[in-house]
C-alpha cells in the first residue's frame, strides 16, 4: 500500500518533480502512456510538501529548436519540450506552489540533461537549503526520474521514488529502471 505523503514527509526532505510537461502527455509530441494519470498522486504530495514546509523543486525539459535529441538531428527523440512553447510548460493541471523552485535542463547544443541534477546545479542548492533524503515522482520514469534517482543517490541523497507518481516509456523500461534505482540504494516507496 502507498505511503500517504503527509506521513512520508519529514523535516529535511524535499519533493522533486520531474517534467510533467504537455508534449509528455497523451496529445503531446512525445506522449507517455498514461503520463497524465501522475498528475492527481503528484498533487497530493505538492499540497502535503506545501502543508508541511517541505520545499519542492520541478525540472523541465526545455530544448533550444533543433536540438541534438531530435531525430531530425540523428537523436533517439521526436522534438519535443520546446523553449516557449505550450508543450514545454507545466502541465496546467500540476499544481505547483508558487515557490516550487524551477530546474531548467536539456538547454544544451551539444548534449542531452536527462537528469535534474545534470549540469543545474540542483545537489548544491539541495545541500545549501539542508535537504538530506528527496522524493521523486514524475515523467518520464525510465528515462529522467531514472537519471535524476540515479544522479541523487551518488549526490549522497536518501531518495524514495514514488512508484504511483511515474510513468514509463516502456512496461519493460520500468522494470530495468527500478531495479537500477533498487541496485542504487532507492527506495521505492
Amino acid at each position: 500500500m502507498p505511503l500517504a505523503p503527509k506521513q512520508a514527509l519529514a523535516p529535511g526532505d524535499a519533493l522533486l518533480i520531474v517534467d510533467v510537461q504537455p508534449d509528455f502527455c497523451p496529445g503531446g509530441a512525445l506522449p507517455i502512456s498514461g503520463g497524465d494519470a501522475v498528475i492527481p498522486v503528484l498533487n497530493e504530495w505538492l499540497a502535503a510538501a506545501r502543508a508541511l514546509g517541505v520545499p519542492v523543486y520541478a525540472s523541465r525539459d526545455w530544448h533550444p529548436r533543433g536540438h541534438m535529441s531530435f531525430t531530425e538531428r540523428g537523436g533517439p527523440w521526436p522534438p519535443h519540450c520546446i523553449q516557449d512553447t505550450q508543450g514545454a510548460e507545466f502541465h496546467p493541471a500540476l499544481k505547483l506552489p508558487p515557490d516550487a523552485i524551477v530546474v531548467t535542463k536539456g538547454v544544451r547544443f551539444d548534449q542531452d540533461q536527462n537528469s535534474a541534477f545534470d549540469q543545474t546545479g540542483l545537489a548544491v542548492e539541495l545541500k545549501r537549503a539542508g535537504v538530506r533524503r528527496l522524493w521523486v515522482g514524475g515523467l518520464a520514469e525510465d528515462v529522467c526520474v531514472l537519471a535524476s534517482v540515479l544522479d541523487a543517490r551518488k549526490a549522497g541523497f536518501a531518495t524514495h521514488l514514488i512508484p504511483e507518481g511515474a510513468r514509463p516509456v516502456t512496461a519493460e523500461g520500468s522494470v530495468k529502471a527500478r531495479s537500477a534505482m533498487r541496485a542504487a540504494g532507492a527506495l521505492l516507496e
